[in-house]
């Protein structure tokens, strides 16, 4: 008799399970509307939209269903932290919007978005740094936000840029030394 009641629990529970399972929104499938919602969402040149991206970057269990393409290479070939500023993370976020609105053949109609947000993106890193230093950043996040713009990648900043920066950087702190 307890076989016959354990065999019964069990399959009342599997029935439960695959009911709850059918019923659930999780197991509907992403629409290529939600992808595209969701993608514009983490896209725009907000600091809120850029910390969606990044909550969802670093938990992505949420969003795996959306099958996103979190690869990245930073910087490409540029420098990711040139002369200490910290644009990994922007350089980061910028892959993501190519990557993915590709993937989705969207990506000539989000280009100039994203290299704004991209844009955003650095100029907020540079308003972390001291006023002593922040021109040089500004300049820099100028340049990386040219080379994308015009040639789609980073990888066009010049050594000559990222010099010019740091004798911005040199000068300002000398200056500031010397007060």
């Amino acid at each position: 008799m307890p076989r016959r009641l354990t065999t019964l629990l069990a399959s009342g529970a599997l029935a439960l399970l695959a009911t709850i399972a059918v019923a659930s929104p999780a197991a509907a499938a992403v629409t290529p509307q939600q992808k595209l919602s969701v993608l514009s969402s983490w896209t725009q040149t907000s600091a809120s939209s850029y910390n969606s991206w990044n909550s969802a970057r670093v938990n992505r269990a949420p969003w795996a269903e959306y099958n996103f393409n979190w690869s990245t290479d930073y910087c490409s070939s540029s420098p990711d932290n040139p002369l200490g500023f910290t644009f990994n993370m922007s350089c980061y976020r910028h892959d993501f919007g190519y990557r993915n609105y590709k993937a989705v053949s969207q990506f000539p109609a989000n280009k100039a978005r994203l290299d704004n947000a991209f844009y955003a993106d650095l100029k907020r890193v540079c308003a972390t740094y001291n006023a002593v230093v922040r021109p040089a950043c500004n300049s820099l996040a100028w340049t990386y936000y040219q080379a994308v713009s015009i040639f789609g990648s980073v990888a066009a900043v010049q050594q000559a840029d990222i010099d010019r920066a740091a004798r911005m950087k040199a000068d300002a702190e000398a200056r500031a030394a010397a007060r």
